[in-house]
């Protein structure tokens, strides 16, 4: 994309991936403080809930190369990411290949697991909520068969339910997560104007 910095294929988190392109972390290591207070501040979360957001963040990043003590000491390597300890090999959604390059059916098959829901901003758009995204979780480990190992579930925990969480909009039940953002997000490795805002400029 113009104007952004490059993104390894081996960075295969859309979430990271769209930190590094709009220049808010390095691509090669990225200190754990920065990760979590930039995951904080995109959450808009405050209190106890902003606590354990990154604190999952902070957990989450340090066991993601493998290698928990380098990370805290060095920082997270974001484009070693691929084949660690969290990549599923192709048991999640595919919407990203191992060249880093987008799969749009796949995003489709994603808005395929939604159905409308009343936008906040005004009118409707396509989403999924956590019962939705929950179904669509469980079809991609089916979709992978034998393939998919006993930690993949608990993986996926820390992926969509995630995004769900700091890009949802709605509130309760009605929460959602639209595919139009998801769509910026993987293909543009942009995040939603809501989104900058908390962020502010990159350092």
């Amino acid at each position: 994309m113009p104007n952004q910095h490059d993104v390894s294929p081996d960075n295969p988190c859309p979430f990271l991936r769209a930190l590094v392109a709009n220049g808010y972390v390095g691509g090669h290591t990225a200190p754990l403080g920065t990760l979590t207070e930039d995951i904080g501040l995109a959450s808009g979360k405050t209190g106890m809930g902003l606590i354990r957001a990154k604190v999952l963040t902070y957990g989450i990043a340090m066991i993601a190369n493998g290698h928990p003590l380098r990370s805290i000491t060095s920082g997270a390597v974001l484009d070693e990411l691929r084949n660690g300890p969290l990549d599923k090999h192709g048991a999640g959604s595919r919407i990203l290949d191992v060249d880093g390059q987008v799969n749009l059916e796949q995003i489709d098959r994603f808005a395929g697991f939604g159905r409308e829901y009343a936008n906040p901003d005004g009118g409707t758009e396509r989403g999924l909520n956590a019962a939705e995204i929950k179904t669509f979780m469980a079809e991609n480990l089916k979709r992978d068969g034998d393939k998919a190992r006993w930690t993949y579930p608990i993986m996926m925990q820390g992926e969509w339910p995630v995004l769900l969480d700091i890009l949802g909009k709605g509130k309760g039940e009605a929460r959602y997560l639209s595919v139009a953002d998801v769509r910026t997000l993987f293909v543009d490795r942009k995040f939603p104007k809501r989104i900058t805002d908390r962020l502010g400029a990159p350092g």
